[in-house]
């Protein structure tokens, strides 16, 4: 990227979090990662008590850059066509005809995931990894841009079904977004005490400039030096003695991806490793399988993670 497209980035995507943040109100470093997993053009994994604003993040980041919003309420008794759509009989052109289901949307919100069945979750898995849906032996594909926030209740696990391994590699970041500051609370009831925080949001990007500025991240430059760091990394979990299931490839591009966006978003066009830092907890730790022993010694994964990157030495050319 030039110096004008830089600036142009940086700028752009300082108004979609500013936006955002008119109506999700003390939550910055929120803001700033789901908008870096929008531009990585990756999904988001949401993990938090019910209330705190996981759903209107989703809502107020639609509106935002103007793409269609679909939501998926997840329970026990949804099927997959529920979720992707199915082929219907029209009667009067005697013909099938395919109704797209809520996923065919720009921003898809699958709210209480861990609700549904294996075989309803499994329904997004073509979609979140490959952005089309194979029906009946047809391929439909989705918008661009297209994003996943699912959302989860960590601490109700009764009648749910935990997300596999392998759905939870396919979301680009997992993010907690909390309780709000005691000043922040108070900002919320004086700022939306009468009004819903998104009846005054309005647009200020549309999808074709998302899309441009998604391919400007992935055009950003990452040095050789930052791809040894970033295998060293991948190679340090799968080597760490308190996991069993360290980072994918799909891990390492992964993080790969989400720096060029946060270094874009920071006015530079190349990649350096507090890039890789910053982003690393959000990216991998839901990746990564404890073993027994960690589990019940009950380490967090991101500690392992922090773990790992003070470890590493990172390049210093």
């Amino acid at each position: 990227m030039s110096r004008t497209e830089e600036t142009l980035f940086a700028e752009q995507f300082q108004s979609i979090t500013a936006n955002i943040g008119r109506a999700i109100l003390g939550k910055p470093n929120v803001l700033d990662l789901a908008v870096t997993c929008l531009l990585a053009e990756g999904h988001l994994l949401i993990e938090d008590a019910p209330g705190v604003g996981k759903t209107s993040l989703a809502k107020a980041l639609a509106i935002t850059v103007q793409a269609e919003f679909g939501r998926i309420q997840f329970t026990p008794d949804l099927l997959p066509s529920d979720v992707v759509g199915a082929t219907i009989w029209n009667r009067t052109a005697n013909t099938l005809d395919f109704q797209p289901g809520p996923v065919f949307s720009g921003i898809v919100v699958a709210d209480e995931i861990n609700r549904a069945s294996p075989k309803t979750q499994s329904a997004l898995l073509e979609a979140m990894a490959e952005r089309q849906v194979t029906v009946d032996g047809t391929t439909h594909s989705l918008p661009r841009p297209f994003m996943v926030i699912a959302t989860q209740n960590p601490l109700e696990h009764e009648g749910t079904y935990p997300l596999p391994e392998s759905q939870l590699d396919r979301f680009l970041m997992r993010i907690e977004v909390g309780y709000p500051s005691k000043q922040a609370e108070l900002d919320i009831l004086e700022a939306h005490g009468a009004d819903g925080p998104l009846d005054t949001l309005r647009p200020v990007l549309d999808s074709q400039a998302v899309t441009a500025l998604a391919d400007r991240a992935s055009a950003v430059f990452a040095a050789p030096g930052i791809k040894r760091y970033l295998v060293q990394i991948a190679n340090s979990t799968r080597d760490h003695p308190s996991l069993i299931l360290g980072m994918s490839t799909r891990a390492t591009l992964a993080l790969q991806r989400a720096s060029r966006v946060r270094a874009a978003s920071q006015g530079r066009d190349y990649v350096l490793p507090d890039d890789v830092k910053q982003l690393a907890v959000p990216v991998l730790a839901h990746r990564l399988l404890l073993n027994p022993q960690a589990r019940a010694q009950g380490t967090p994964p991101a500690q392992i993670v922090d773990d790992i990157m003070s470890s590493v030495p990172a390049p210093v050319d």
